[in-house]
């Protein structure tokens, strides 16, 4: 049976990762960002229309003003617009959801070792600390390249030129200026990977005890008196 120690941090980092879960969850379901455009028809010099798309990973929102020649608000599915318009940006977005859904992932296989070792003794397997240290470690790292992508998907790619001119009605529209802001659902990433690394400091503070413990009490014979070498 676990020591009472061992419950606790076993059992904290347990609680602490399903909270990063369900901050990862609300942050999949925000708006991520917001990204404006100055528009104007191809071959003009005069740039004064613009477009603002609003998107999260799943939904999206356009809003064009005089680009190219009329405007409009439209509401849009964020995969399948970007398979219509394909290229590039659709297959970062594709990562973007799969490295998540590997995140959402590796934190659920990170709760259920720590709930068993909060129960039972696995120590030197896979479902001891370094099978934990491995998930936690791992969605920390996956949600960061997470960041990275979408932030190059939004701003060295053509993904917002092409989704505002797919709503243009085939009328060839130039862009420029292009300006993102991120939101909610960017951000809270990384309070995400901060729970994850908590959530390893936890495990490795019981496990660096532990082991100093064991090591304490395995020293060798020669620190022993000499008169009990002796005998």
């Amino acid at each position: 049976m676990p020591s009472l120690k061992k419950i606790l941090h076993f059992m904290f980092s347990a609680l602490v990762t399903a909270i990063s879960i369900g901050i990862l969850g609300f942050a999949m379901s925000a708006q991520w960002s917001t990204t404006t455009v100055e528009c104007s028809t191809l071959g003009s010099v005069l740039f004064n229309g613009s477009a603002v798309l609003k998107m999260g990973l799943f939904s999206g929102h356009a809003e064009r003003i005089s680009c190219p020649r009329f405007g409009g608000d439209a509401d849009f599915m964020v995969f399948p617009k970007l398979v219509e318009t394909a290229g590039a940006p659709v297959i970062l977005h594709g990562l973007v959801l799969g490295l998540l859904s590997l995140c959402l992932l590796c934190s659920a296989c990170s709760i259920l070792i720590s709930l068993y070792n909060s129960v039972s003794n696995p120590y030197e397997t896979y479902m001891g600390p370094v099978g934990m240290y491995a998930c936690s470690s791992l969605s920390a790292c996956v949600a960061v390249v997470v960041l990275i992508l979408y932030v190059v998907n939004l701003l060295a790619t053509a993904m917002v030129e092409d989704v505002v001119q797919s709503f243009a009605a085939n009328i060839p529209a130039e862009m420029r200026n292009k300006r993102a802001e991120m939101h909610v659902g960017f951000y809270l990433l990384i309070p995400y990977i901060v729970l994850s690394l908590v959530a390893i400091a936890l495990i490795y503070t019981y496990d660096h005890a532990a082991y100093t413990q064991r090591k304490e009490q395995q020293r060798p014979t020669e620190d022993a008196p000499k008169e009990i070498m002796m005998y």
